[in-house]
């Protein structure tokens, strides 16, 4: 009996791993800078609600990360093996490391968004959750609309250059 709940445990943990976060969220923001999660994602999250979170600054945009620890440490990871005695490397490690916060998701299902990155990512109220696989996207929600609104291409354009190159036929 012992045996296969530790197998369970395994298995769970194994599960967990490959979880890809779906759908878009449109919610607000308190005057504290609690997020209200919405209920699909807080079930989504739930796997991870004994867990931090971390919230950082999105290297290309401008929006905040929300990373479930074990993904992060694995991001963390990789970042931290570049080399520090390069100068673009530090610019980088330092540039990626900026404003990350570890938060927590309350007994509400609240997240506490630090005034810093609110500031940079120029949220004050209305806001867009998007899921992007194993990160989570946190938007102005006017920001979010106009980046979607103009890719520069069509999203069949972007798509075709993306994607056109992937054999699908041995998935």
């Amino acid at each position: 009996m012992f045996f296969c709940a530790k197998i369970c445990v395994h298995l769970q943990k194994f599960f967990i791993a490959m979880v890809d976060f779906i759908e878009s969220y449109d919610c607000t923001i308190d005057n504290k800078g609690r997020i209200i999660v919405p209920v699909s994602l807080k079930r989504q999250l739930l796997p991870f609600a004994d867990k931090k979170f971390v919230v950082k600054r999105s290297v290309h945009e401008t929006c905040l990360e929300l990373y479930v620890m074990d993904e992060w440490n694995k991001l963390r990871m990789k970042v931290s093996n570049l080399n520090p005695f390069k100068k673009k490397h530090a610019e980088f490690i330092r540039n990626f490391f900026a404003g990350v916060k570890e938060v927590e998701m309350d007994s509400t299902g609240r997240i506490l968004i630090a005034k810093d990155l609110l500031a940079y990512s120029g949220i004050s109220k209305d806001v867009t959750i998007a899921s992007v696989g194993k990160k989570i996207e946190i938007w102005d929600k006017a920001s979010y609309e106009s980046k979607i609104a103009d890719t520069g291409t069509t999203f069949g354009e972007l798509a075709e250059e993306v994607m056109g190159e992937i054999d699908f036929s041995q998935d």
